[in-house]
């Protein structure tokens, strides 16, 4: 029986990977954003507000970044029927907005990216990009 299993973590370096890559893509797009990257147990690893971002969207992508951590899946997709419950049960945790997608390496969630201050195609778009980046710049 094992007792143990082996985890990949996402470091501060992969996090500036993930948060230099969405800011290229959001400055493209011109939508200003706030961007949130938390590791596997919801903890804060990096952070911006761009320019011209919404304040209110800096709480906003935090908890995207942590939904999509918790769950290991996209934000934006839990059933109606529950995520009002979701979001009481967690203090307002979790929330169902789109824009927040799960770090998965080699089949682990190691985190989450949480993208705000946009419409929720533009922050599922610029977490996407920043996925795509980091998992390009990946070495084993």
């Amino acid at each position: 029986m094992n007792l143990t299993r082996s985890a990949i973590r996402l470091t501060d370096n992969g996090a500036r990977v993930l948060l230099d890559a969405a800011i290229e893509h959001a400055r493209a797009m011109g939508v200003p954003q706030c961007i949130s990257i938390v590791d596997e147990g919801c903890n804060l690893v990096a952070f911006i507000r761009m320019d011209g971002a919404r304040i209110l969207s800096i709480p906003s992508s935090q908890r995207k970044a942590m939904t999509a951590a918790t769950t290991g899946k996209p934000t934006g997709g839990i059933d109606p029927a529950i995520e009002l419950k979701l979001a009481i049960a967690t203090d307002g945790d979790m929330v169902n907005l789109r824009g927040g997608l799960p770090i998965i390496v080699e089949g682990q969630v190691i985190g989450g990216i949480g993208v705000g201050s946009g419409h929720g195609d533009q922050d599922h778009e610029v977490a996407n990009a920043a996925l795509a980046k980091f998992a390009g710049a990946l070495t084993f």
